[in-house]
């Protein structure tokens, strides 16, 4: 009992302490996990670990195989976690880069490490390429860490994430296929039989995931399940799949799921998100217990097998030659600079299911006797740790001395894509400028979306927007919500984090009814809120522009269009052809000759007296 409370504690701890110090969660659990099991032996007069998880018959928590057990069913729920969030459209939209780098730059991981391994440590071409296999994913919870705080020019930060993304399945799929190869073939015996009981592994997984996905779309979409079952009822199928695949063909339950993920996750399922969150959180459950269990199985000897020089050589191999060829090939006649492939090639952090599949299959593969099985998992966490630590400690220094870095953040992120803000972000964009909507309401962000704007579904109230790498460009804030506490919120919230150079709310009701004790940080009109906003904007949804050339002028055009109902002044163009938020507590806007004022809704024809339009 003690062991396991601890194991759940101390899980939860890493997890926290990570989100504290800002680095990789991968990072603590694992250290965490050899502190308590290898390198505790050095502490201990019988030569123990303080955790043992296979039962060795005078201390363990796992008799037998169900350490296997545990270990498949967690990686398979893992695994399929992340095929949820591979999107067909989000291959096509993410350019040819990124393509390549899962594709092209996939391949050449895959080929070059598995030579470096071959030649550099001197074992079994199957076990080589094993290592290869598992050694291509990056992942997303181990990058978004390390570039969270580092405002990095957006198409860099883009390919970063997206390669993250995206090659978590793959890599995972090569891996498992390579794995069911060494399985079924006995690692070196390439008989018809065996080749035979790959190809059965490759059918079983392929079909049952595609039904298994298509049946739980149809269950859904039917009703058929409740909605407070939702969430449990996928977990059981999942784990059902899982079970019944590996019962038709032995061990091809990795695949199935794989690929379950990946079907289901391209499908329009009713209520994917809250799937997608239960089974998020229940894989940072997973993978807190899961990586102290692994890193604690891993036995001194095999640690101390990474002393040797050749292990360092490959690690350098891997870090220094293999994947700055994958990149450089990947991105070649891309609009990226040198110095962007440079830090790309930098920052390729190994993460959670390279390391989670590598001790899954080193157990089972020393289990089974394959030669040289049981360096698989140190050697990988040896490469998980290294890239995590290396990264997590230079990249920021590193993108700085490349200048990859913004120097400033001009992006405009506006809470709430209600109909006003979609036209105004509209005209933002057309404009010349970055504009990101966010909002809970999925309706509103598949418009903005289907209007070419970029948006994203998100809860200000969870950790969806810090996690968002893509907004690291954002230096204005927009709250525009219907809520004026939700407004406040907004920028209490997120002010330093996306206003740097600015962050305003629409004024409430009350607010507008003493405009002299507006708030500072008010937007747009001391006599406009939420409703009247919404209202300008469905009856003239349109924008205006006058000319001013001094602030006499600019306070003159504002107060005509205070006087006027449906006209609302928003936006300042300065003379350079940049656009400023106007606030409604306005009285310090500095005014160049050669602006611009921009209004929004019933154009003011005495505001053009003079003047041909």
């Amino acid at each position: 009992m003690l062991e396991i409370a601890a194991i759940i504690i101390l899980g939860i701890f890493a997890q926290w302490l990570a989100w504290r110090v800002k680095v990789p969660a991968i990072l603590p659990l694992i250290l965490i996990g050899l502190c308590v099991g290898p390198l505790s032996t050095l502490k201990t007069a019988d030569g123990l670990k303080w955790l043992e998880p296979i039962y060795n018959g005078t201390k363990g928590l796992f008799p037998g195989q169900t350490l296997f057990y545990f270990v498949s069913l967690s990686i398979g729920i893992i695994l399929f976690e992340g095929g949820l969030t591979l999107k067909r459209t989000e291959i096509k939209g993410v350019g040819p880069a990124i393509g390549k780098l899962i594709s092209l730059g996939s391949a050449i991981t895959f080929v070059g490490a598995g030579l470096a391994a071959k030649f550099i440590l001197d074992v079994p071409w199957t076990i080589a390429f094993l290592f290869s296999a598992l050694i291509i994913v990056t992942g997303p919870t181990v990058i978004a860490p390390i570039l969270r705080n580092i405002p990095l020019k957006k198409n860099i930060s883009t390919v970063l994430k997206w390669e993250g993304i995206l090659i978590d399945p793959v890599g995972a799929l090569v891996a498992v296929l390579v794995f069911e190869f060494i399985k079924t073939t006995g690692g070196d015996n390439f008989t018809v039989h065996a080749l035979s009981q790959f190809g059965m592994i490759l059918l079983i997984g392929f079909v049952l995931g595609f039904v298994a996905a298509y049946g739980l779309y149809q269950m859904i979409k039917r009703k058929w399940i409740p909605h407070y079952l939702l969430n449990l009822f996928t977990l059981a199928l999942v784990l059902g799949v899982f079970v019944g695949s590996d019962m038709l063909v032995h061990e091809s339950g990795l695949l199935t799921v794989v690929v379950m993920g990946l079907v289901l996750g391209n499908m329009d399922v009713p209520n994917l998100k809250e799937i997608l969150e239960f089974k998020e959180a229940l894989s940072i459950l997973l993978i807190s217990i899961l990586f102290i269990l692994l890193s604690a199985n891993i036995n001194l000897e095999d640690l101390k097998l990474l002393l040797e020089f050749k292990y360092l050589i490959l690690f350098l191999v891997v870090i220094l030659v293999i994947r700055p060829i994958a990149v450089f090939a990947s991105t070649a006649n891309s609009e990226l600079t040198k110095n962007d492939k440079l830090f790309i090639s930098w920052v390729g952090p190994r993460g959670i299911v390279a390391a989670g599949i590598a001790s899954l299959f080193g157990l089972k593969l020393t289990e089974l006797g394959v030669p040289y099985a049981e360096i698989i998992t140190p050697t990988v966490f040896m490469i998980v740790l290294g890239t995590v630590l290396l990264n997590a400690t230079t990249a920021s220094i590193v993108a700085k001395m490349l200048g990859v870095t913004l120097i400033k953040s001009n992006g405009i992120l506006i809470i709430g894509a209600h109909k006003a803000s979609r036209l105004m972000a509209k005209y933002l964009m057309d404009s010349g400028r970055t504009v990101a909507l966010v909002d809970n309401n999925f309706t509103n962000i598949e418009i903005a979306k289907s209007d070419g704007i970029t948006a994203f579904q998100g809860n200000i109230y969870s950790d969806d927007l810090v996690d968002n790498i893509e907004l690291n460009d954002m230096g204005y804030l927009m709250a525009m919500t219907s809520s004026n506490d939700v407004n406040k919120y907004i920028l209490e919230r997120y002010s330093k984090l996306y206003g740097e150079n600015g962050a305003h709310r629409l004024v409430s009701a009350e607010e507008m009814k003493d405009p002299s004790n507006n708030p500072k940080a008010g937007l747009f009109s001391h006599t406009d809120d939420y409703i009247n906003f919404s209202e300008v904007a469905r009856d003239y949804p349109t924008f205006h522009e006058v000319a001013i050339s001094s602030k006499e002028e600019y306070k003159d055009v504002i107060n005509k269009l205070h006087s006027v109902e449906r006209s609302i002044p928003t936006f300042l163009k300065n003379a350079d052809g940049s656009l400023g938020i106007i606030g409604s507590f306005s009285e310090n806007t500095e005014v160049s000759n050669g602006s611009a004022l921009i209004y929004m809704g019933k154009r003011v024809d005495e505001l053009y007296e003079g003047e041909e339009e």
